[in-house]
């Protein structure tokens, strides 16, 4: 009897062990027992996570947090990386991006972000004239939905002169330059000094010469353009205008001379002097001083008439067609691009040198007009240097194009 007595308290002190564990497991489920089906699986799950470190969940598909320290880890791998040196091509992204930040640079500002960038960027100035350095990508006269020289340049005259309340000083733009261009710009102060300089370009007495890199080497080194310049339809996918070449002279049909043909009464007279100063990488740097002002007159005549495009001139590089400039395998190489980044590369016409008359017994006015950036940079990569010396290119070449004559 005894004995019976003593299973029994044993089987009864098991029972109350095994009651207690049950109750402190279900006081430690409490908390997720609100939670139903696969919820409270995840929150377990992410209990467990966060005690056992980064572990991932087995039956959760969210990612495991990360820690502070793990975080700060990765940031100092990524930037070991970055600072390692990688292949040549590696720097191509750099390239693209800066040249489209050039492309788009003061379009968008506060006009009076455009106008202090112009107060610094004066060149010249006088009681009749001022000249500034035009920046790349801003159309001087008004242009819809972005900056124009001409609408700042009040803001830019006041700040000229000492930021006057009723300072009567104006700025009117008198020789105007493409969008896509840089360089000497001038203004006039009033209208008489517009129509004096306006008078005096009408005569060929003031002097504009422009650098351009151009796409090849011109062939005579030196010479006057001087082929009449026509706007024409073009057809295709893509319907545009564009101005075209509107010769005066044809090939004889003999191949021995040339014959004068009708002229098209729509064109314009134009004509050109260009002279190389410097070549490499395939491309040369070219002087040109239009002495006719038509549209888009330099950039037809070196396009189509010297077989010489502007670096950068999507326009006019195809002649039936809109499309980027196309360069070769070697010339890409030396600009660190490839072919499909070349729609960002900026037109490299600048206008290098302004000379105006003595006026009043005064000396000519003579006015040089630094480089931009990205003109340096092209210029370096393709080995050509800023300072133009004594160029291989003394030889007269004998003319090779029609109209083209060799001084």
């Amino acid at each position: 009897m005894s004995m019976l007595c003593s299973s029994a308290m044993v089987v009864l002190r098991k029972i109350l062990h095994v009651s207690k564990s049950i109750s402190s497991f279900r006081s430690f489920e409490a908390p997720f027992s609100r939670l139903r089906g696969p919820e409270s699986r995840d929150a377990l799950t992410r209990s467990q996570s966060s005690a056992a470190g980064r572990a991932p969940a087995p039956h959760s598909g969210d990612k495991p947090r990360l820690r502070a320290i793990d975080l700060a880890h990765e940031v100092r791998q990524e930037k070991a990386e970055t600072g390692r040196p990688g292949p040549a091509a590696s720097a191509r992204p750099g390239r693209v991006a800066e040249l489209k930040r050039f492309s788009q640079q003061l379009q968008n500002v506060h006009p009076n972000v455009l106008a202090k960038q112009l107060r610094r960027s004066v060149l010249y100035a006088d009681e009749d004239v001022v000249v500034i350095s035009k920046p790349h990508g801003v159309p001087v006269r008004e242009d819809a939905g972005a900056n124009s020289i001409s609408s700042v340049l009040p803001v830019l005259s006041k700040m000229m002169s000492g930021m006057k309340v009723r300072s009567e000083s104006q700025l009117l733009p008198c020789l105007g330059l493409e969008k896509d261009s840089t360089g000497a710009l001038l203004l006039a102060r009033n209208e008489d000094v517009v129509e004096h300089i306006l008078s005096l370009r009408r005569n060929n007495q003031v002097q504009r010469k422009y650098w351009v890199v151009a796409v090849g080497v011109p062939v005579p080194s030196e010479g006057l353009v001087d082929i009449p310049i026509i706007e024409r339809e073009v057809a295709g996918s893509q319907p545009h205008f564009k101005m075209d070449l509107s010769p005066l002279f044809r090939m004889s049909d003999a191949g021995d001379g040339l014959i004068r043909v009708r002229g098209q009464r729509q064109a314009h007279p134009a004509v050109t002097k260009y002279r190389v100063l410097e070549s490499g990488g395939g491309c040369s740097l070219v002087e040109l001083q239009p002495f006719t002002e038509v549209k888009h007159q330099m950039r037809v005549h070196m396009a189509i008439a010297l077989d010489c495009p502007i670096l950068g001139d999507h326009k006019y590089s195809h002649r039936n067609k809109l499309a980027p400039q196309k360069l070769p395998e070697h010339m890409l190489k030396k600009l660190g691009l490839e072919q499909s980044q070349i729609r960002y590369l900026p037109l490299h016409l600048h206008a290098r040198q302004l000379i105006l008359p003595a006026r009043s017994g005064q000396a000519d006015i003579r006015v040089s007009c630094p480089l931009p950036k990205y003109f340096l940079q092209t210029l370096n990569r393709l080995k050509i240097s800023e300072k133009p010396g004594q160029c291989g290119y003394e030889q007269k070449s004998k003319m090779i194009v029609p109209n083209v004559v060799p001084l």
